[in-house]
């Protein structure tokens, strides 16, 4: 019965030049909402329908993404599908929890990469460190986005399929020239053995070795190297809207939540514990995690 409406629905998406992510996630929840009412026309279903749908779904204790995600979708085919008014639907939408990012200190980003021997490994996470890239904008990065001649790196169709220009660290193309001579990759910078793209998954699986092997007990993933990259920048001084045009954010609020995380500042404020005179007792301790 609503077949018809799927198909108009992918369609508008597509025209619209969703990326590939939106495209599944917005399908997936849209997906729900039609099995829900299988038997009934989608297109008369009331407003009281489907704030009822939506309740329904949001007291199964979704996360916050998903649940936003799913009102999206449904609001998609209503406004931009068959074109109709905006509406608001009463529903208590959740609140976006504050969660701080990992970051590395740069002691550990020499720590983390520093010991990496493959050079091709070892120049992804440079690169992805060095310039804030997300990891599918390092796997996209072509040999021609490496402007040494204007000492930038160009970003193509980052997320929002924006272009953008961030930083070429000279030590990074130093090692970048190194790598080309010995790999000798023909369109990407970094290519697969059997050319094409390198995997995201080669490059989670290598920075998972490199976390394991320098003994840091942090929870971080590649993208850390991205906060690291920002964090470092701030804590050196550059301005929070240089920073949030090289990590390309479209919202100022979106970087300043590294304000939250920066030791710039906070390593001139004492503890009161420590303007205390304790006396404590002096033990020797074995190896320690921090």
């Amino acid at each position: 019965m609503n077949d018809e409406a799927k198909v108009k629905y992918i369609i508008q998406l597509k025209m619209k030049n969703y990326s590939n992510s939106t495209l599944k996630s917005y399908g997936y929840c849209f997906d729900l909402f039609l099995e829900h009412f299988k038997n009934t026309d989608i297109n008369n279903l009331t407003k009281e329908d489907i704030t009822n749908f939506l309740y329904q779904e949001i007291q199964n204790g979704l996360s916050y993404g998903y649940q936003n995600q799913i009102i999206n979708a449904i609001k998609f085919y209503y406004e931009k599908v068959l074109g109709r008014k905006r509406e608001l639907y009463d529903i208590p939408r959740a609140k976006r929890p504050i969660k701080l990012p990992t970051v590395f200190s740069e002691e550990e980003i020499i720590e983390l990469i520093g010991n990496i021997t493959n050079l091709k490994h070892k120049s992804i996470l440079y690169l992805i460190y060095s310039a804030g890239l997300r990891i599918s904008e390092s796997v996209n990065m072509k040999i021609a986005d490496i402007d040494s001649k204007r000492n930038v790196i160009v970003v193509r169709g980052g997320k929002g399929k924006k272009d953008r220009t961030t930083l070429l660290s000279q030590k990074l193309l130093v090692m970048l020239r190194e790598y080309y001579v010995q790999y000798r990759p023909k369109e990407y910078l970094f290519e697969g053995q059997s050319g094409g793209k390198y995997s995201i998954k080669s490059i989670q699986k290598t920075f998972n070795k490199a976390l394991e092997r320098s003994g840091i007990r942090k929870k971080a993933t590649v993208h850390s190297l991205r906060h690291s990259f920002a964090t470092h920048l701030l804590e050196h001084g550059t301005d929070l809207r240089y920073i949030q045009e090289l990590l390309g954010h479209n919202s100022s609020k979106t970087t300043e939540i590294y304000t939250h995380i920066t030791k710039k500042g906070i390593d001139k404020i004492k503890s009161p514990l420590d303007n205390l005179e304790v006396q404590e007792k002096k033990t020797t301790y074995g190896a320690l995690p921090f």
